[in-house]
């Protein structure tokens, strides 16, 4: 009897299905698409991408999953870090696969709609399309779509999560690329201390307010309110350093007068987003302050608003940076739906 008994209970371990994976509920009118007021149109809407908050978790799955990787090490959120409003802090360049480092810094992943180009060079148009550009690059993630598409059709986590998003199993490009669009589309930072003061809930201090005066007639040519760029291509006099000599947005368009401009960044959480520029060269707010008013490089194509540089003072330095760290938005750094864990 013993013996059937053990059988029997062998049986049973051994016929139970699979578990259901488990993840957080998230609440769909928490993700949700927004427009704060006063910003204006963003490029990418969610018509045509209705948000879902299965569709969110699988895009924020497929996020912080190294298997969109060739030898699955490396993940989006390998080189986006929450902390760092999802950029690589303290790296100067991306770390790829193998240990190979890239030739730009990982820039921030923020308010992304208002973006009408991806990447430093402005490579990428949509939104949809930009995860392609660090999956099948040699250096960052090396891997093909179609091998993706395989290695994820055959996950027993995907199965699940997809039939949840979309109804059923089927693995696509689209399906992908737009679940990965919900979740990076809805990063929005906009709770900083800057948009507080502008919705008259907060006041800034005396340096605060002297730093965003200064800011208005010094900066905001290029850094334009409220998203903080203006997300043109620009050469801001950065020294070229000749082992790579990366050219730029003539990198995209083969135009001579392109060499050397990069995408405005916003400076939105710029306090947290470091080291700086597109190249990772620069350390902190300060070195940034100096190289605009004293360490402009005059190479070709040399932006005509910085030729003669900026000129700060060493108090109107201290004030600048008071306000750049009013754009600061702890509400998003510490977002738990946007977290890996």
């Amino acid at each position: 009897m013993k013996i059937y008994f053990i059988f029997f209970l062998f049986v049973l371990c051994s016929c139970k299905v699979d578990p259901e994976i488990i993840q957080p509920t998230i609440e769909l009118e928490g993700i949700k698409e927004i427009i704060p007021e006063g910003w204006p149109k963003p490029y990418y809407t969610f018509s045509n991408n209705k948000i879902t908050s299965d569709i969110f978790l699988l895009g924020k799955e497929l996020f912080y999953d190294p298997i969109l990787s060739s030898n699955n090490t490396i993940s989006c959120g390998s080189c986006h870090i929450q902390s760092s409003a999802f950029a690589h802090s303290e790296h100067e360049v991306s770390h790829g696969i193998n240990g190979l480092l890239g030739k730009r810094n990982a820039p921030a992943l923020q308010n992304l709609n208002w973006n009408p180009s991806f990447m430093h060079d402005g490579g990428i148009l949509n939104i949809e399309l930009q995860p392609a550009g660090p999956i099948t690059n040699p250096i960052e993630m090396n891997e093909t779509l179609a091998n993706v598409l395989i290695k994820i059709s055959n996950n027993t986590k995907y199965n699940q999560l997809f039939n949840k998003a979309y109804g059923n199993q089927t693995v696509t490009t689209e399906r992908l690329f737009k679940a990965l669009a919900q979740f990076m589309g809805t990063m929005y930072s906009y709770n900083s201390k800057y948009d507080m003061v502008k919705n008259g809930k907060e006041t800034f201090t005396q340096s605060e307010q002297n730093g965003y005066l200064i800011f208005k007639q010094k900066c905001e040519a290029c850094h334009k309110e409220p998203l903080f760029s203006d997300y043109e291509f620009r050469n801001n006099g950065l020294k070229i350093n000749p082992l790579i000599n990366d050219s730029g947005r003539a990198h995209i368009t083969g135009l001579p007068s392109d060499k050397y401009k990069f995408k405005t960044p916003s400076l939105r959480n710029i306090e947290r987003t470091n080291p700086y520029m597109h190249d990772g060269s620069l350390q902190t707010l300060d070195d940034c302050l100096n190289h605009y008013t004293s360490n402009i490089i005059n190479t070709i194509n040399l932006d005509p608003q910085l030729q003669s540089g900026i000129s700060l003072t060493v108090q109107e330095k201290s004030d600048l940076i008071s306000f750049l760290k009013t754009l600061t938005d702890t509400k998003f750094l510490n977002d738990k739906r946007y977290s890996e864990y």
